[in-house]
């Protein structure tokens, strides 16, 4: 577990029966945070596990079957752990926190959360730590840590692009790297983009606002504009990378399916020295008018055997937004594969 050195100093766990547990946590802020307001957060496990949870004082007592007990204990003690080492507790960190196995499968589960929230994954950037919420954005981020061209394909919601914006701010905190790049295709503007209103920026802002969204959520509005005008982060069209060389620089891809084949190797073959590239998208959401024409499953398959270049699939399973999202897309792909 991403383990902070005071732990054991902040709960105790003792089992009173086989249908009761008891934990106590010890800091009072920590406790705030835990329970949230209104004991928000403790509803909520308790609605996600079917149990009934009381809390008073430092004291939370658990009620329900052997599994579920296991599975709120384990919640809370994650939970504190996550705020002591980051200093934050986020609402999706409850969903996550809630193990969906079964007594006989915790073990196995256990191992899985250990390995995902080891020390070295949690990301720091100016307004929030972020950690990898499933085994495969844990895969993702060694990835994006290690080595130097990256691409990734799967669904909305499955973290590709905070993950890999989290991992070039904080490069670009840590001075790895000099320059941010952050590029979408404009798939509207192409060749009409000289028939939009407004300057360059405001034709190809909306397209690339996604972006903008990361960046503010992780480095605050007033950090990102002082970045963008001193030229530490750009973030442009597709279209604007041809010809360049970068050096020093995090680029990343995103909507990459609304890229053509030609546009993705040209994107790639952009890497100088010392520069990481990561090409994100999601092949089931491709908005050109002739599908045919993405250029990231093929881009995938082309590349797949060069060891340098990493690739990964996401599934429903990565889904780390609202729960209902996985759902969403697995109805979808039901779909697809009825028609198939």
């Amino acid at each position: 577990m991403l383990e902070a050195k005071n732990l054991n100093k902040e709960i105790s766990i003792k089992k009173i029966d086989n249908e009761t547990s008891n934990i106590k946590i010890f800091n009072n802020n920590i406790l705030a945070e835990v329970v949230g307001e209104f004991d928000k957060n403790l509803k909520k496990i308790e609605n996600l596990t079917n149990t009934k949870i009381f809390f008073r004082g430092n004291s939370i007592t658990v009620k329900g079957s052997k599994d579920a007990i296991i599975n709120v204990t384990n919640s809370l003690t994650f939970l504190v752990n996550k705020f002591l080492v980051t200093n934050s507790i986020e609402d999706n960190d409850i969903t996550y926190s809630i193990s969906k196995t079964s007594f006989k499968e915790s073990m196995t589960k256990e191992k899985e959360i250990n390995n995902v929230r080891s020390i070295d994954q949690i990301i720091k950037t100016p307004r929030r730590s972020v950690i990898p919420r499933s085994k495969k954005q844990s895969e993702y981020l060694n990835y994006l840590l290690k080595d130097d061209v990256i691409i990734s394909l799967g669904p909305a919601g499955t973290g590709k692009s905070y993950l890999a914006v989290s991992v070039a701010v904080n490069m670009l905190m840590e001075k790895k790297v000099e320059k941010v790049i952050l590029s979408r295709p404009a798939v509207e503007a192409g060749e009409r983009l000289g028939f939009l209103p407004g300057d360059m920026k405001e034709k190809v802002d909306p397209y690339l606002r996604p972006l903008y969204d990361a960046l503010y959520d992780l480095f605050g509005f007033e950090r990102v504009q002082r970045k963008i005008d001193s030229g530490e982060i750009e973030v442009a069209p597709l279209a604007f990378m041809r010809g360049r060389t970068l050096k020093n620089s995090f680029a990343i891809l995103d909507e990459a399916q609304n890229a053509s084949l030609t546009q993705i190797k040209m994107f790639l073959t952009r890497i100088g020295e010392n520069s990481k590239i990561v090409i994100n998208g999601d092949p089931s959401q491709i908005d050109l008018v002739n599908k045919n024409q993405s250029g990231l499953t093929e881009s995938t398959k082309i590349l797949k055997n060069i060891k340098e270049i990493k690739c990964i699939q996401f599934d429903h399973r990565d889904v780390v937004r609202h729960p209902l999202v996985s759902k969403i897309i697995q109805a979808y792909q039901r779909k697809t594969d009825d028609k198939s």
